[in-house]
């Protein structure tokens, strides 16, 4: 448990988790980039030269909210 405070309805102490990415080819994890969402020619996302980020994940006891911070670079 941690200090941080739901956004959703108050509640101190939010439990500490991730968010999995289990596509094919994942790295188990999933990530953040910047930049608005832009297709490749095969129709995947255009990631190369941005800046990606871990995602945290925290979730609330009492309501479930999620609350998720793009933390150290990938």
């Amino acid at each position: 448990m941690n200090n941080y405070t739901c956004t959703h309805c108050g509640t101190v102490g939010l439990v500490d988790g991730f968010i999995e990415d289990a596509g094919e080819h994942s790295r188990g994890y999933a990530r953040w980039i910047e930049g608005a969402l832009e297709r490749g020619i095969f129709g995947g996302a255009k990631r190369i030269g941005r800046p990606r980020r871990q995602i945290a994940a925290f979730r609330c006891p009492k309501c479930g909210h999620l609350e998720l911070f793009a933390t150290g670079e990938v």
